[in-house]
């Protein structure tokens, strides 16, 4: 049988790659990004006390009502902002899962969608699949800043969405107010769609403000904000997360949401609900990977890479123009090889295959994985 693929030119992914090389090499992994430490253990006692509570089949569709209604206290609480729990909020199985459903949603044929280079991964491929076009802008190293100008030319009448991410994976900067207030007004008085990839939004450093697409309101009244469990809490593999929109939005979404997942793990949305009501749970998390950061970068700042100060996630990029002119790919592969050690190459991030020689790092990682890795950065 021959079948003509969807994504023709999609190979496996870096992430995958990087982290086959790593495990068969023993480097150590600062590609992924997921923390190397356990989760507080209020929270594993909590999903199995939700697991012995009869909380093991299906979960409403949208969420269970308390995990919603804790998610509309957080946004209360955090951005004095309010979504209706029972018309705005929807438990999703991880972030990713919610932006997949968000463009399948919306986008259509020769639809065009607006995204950021070096962008997250899955944006593209889920427009593509959509039947849609990519119109990416590039933003340039090393401070990775928005010409608004520039997407002021590019928005048509067949620009149907644009896609944000701030806290930015990979580059590890972030949209300031008068960022956002642009985007606002460019999208007023349209009817673009604003995803608002907001996963990071509590690893933000140095006491700046996360600018939430739901601070603006010309800007929430067209805007998915789409958020992480599980980065938030240190359990990626539990694969949870949630979105937030307008009712005649999210009404729309969840009419793709019922037959993509239906519903999302019962035990583990009552844990969250349970571990959302002390706000300390999330709202210390910034000091916390700042301390990491700051560790990580005074551990390599005698060796020969460059770097601008990440302001959020917990991701920094490495700046190697002083020690070689390799191709980020290939000086990735063989950091593994030579010195073992794992990151991330940008570009492939980059709709353009633009090389800025830059590595992402990721320091989510224990006090001592840092300090080993840091000895080798420095010898390299």
């Amino acid at each position: 049988m021959h079948h003509t693929s969807k994504l023709p030119n999609l190979g496996t992914t870096i992430f995958t790659v990087m982290g086959a090389l790593a495990s068969k090499h023993n480097a150590i992994n600062l590609s992924q990004g997921f923390p190397n430490f356990e989760p507080d253990q209020e929270l594993l006692d909590l999903v199995t006390k939700a697991m012995n509570s009869s909380k093991n089949q299906y979960a409403p569709m949208s969420g269970i009502i308390e995990l919603r209604d804790a998610i509309s206290e957080k946004f209360s609480l955090g951005y004095n902002s309010t979504y209706h729990p029972e018309t705005e909020i929807t438990v999703t199985a991880g972030a990713t899962q919610a932006i997949y459903t968000i463009i399948s949603t919306f986008i259509r044929q020769e639809d065009e969608v607006i995204l950021f280079c070096p962008a997250y991964d899955c944006y593209e491929p889920t427009i593509e699949l959509n039947g849609g076009k990519v119109i990416p802008i590039q933003l340039n190293a090393p401070y990775y800043k928005v010409d608004w100008e520039e997407v002021k030319k590019h928005i048509s009448s067949k620009t149907k969405m644009i896609i944000i991410n701030t806290p930015h994976n990979p580059s590890g900067t972030i949209f300031s107010n008068k960022d956002m207030l642009q985007l606002q007004e460019l999208t007023r008085g349209t009817n673009i769609i604003v995803l608002s990839d907001e996963v990071y939004e509590h690893i933000i450093f140095d006491g700046v403000k996360h600018q939430s697409a739901c601070l603006f309101p010309d800007l929430k009244s067209r805007s998915f904000i789409v958020a992480s469990f599980g980065k938030t809490f240190h359990v990626t593999g539990w694969k949870i997360g949630y979105c937030c929109a307008p009712k005649e939005l999210m009404d729309e979404f969840k009419k793709v949401h019922q037959f993509n997942v239906f519903c999302v793990n019962h035990p583990i949305q009552k844990a969250i609900s349970d571990y959302l009501k002390q706000p300390k749970h999330y709202l210390e998390l910034s000091d916390y990977y700042q301390e990491k950061r700051d560790l990580f970068l005074d551990l390599i700042k005698g060796s020969r890479f460059k770097f601008t100060t990440s302001q959020g996630t917990y991701f920094q990029g490495l700046d190697y123009t002083d020690i070689t002119d390799e191709n980020d790919v290939s000086f990735s592969k063989r950091l593994i090889l030579e010195h073992k050690i794992a990151s991330i190459p940008l570009s492939v991030f980059n709709s353009n295959g633009q090389d800025d020689k830059i590595l992402r790092f990721c320091f989510a990682k224990n006090d001592e994985t840092l300090k080993r890795a840091a000895e080798i950065i420095n010898k390299i």
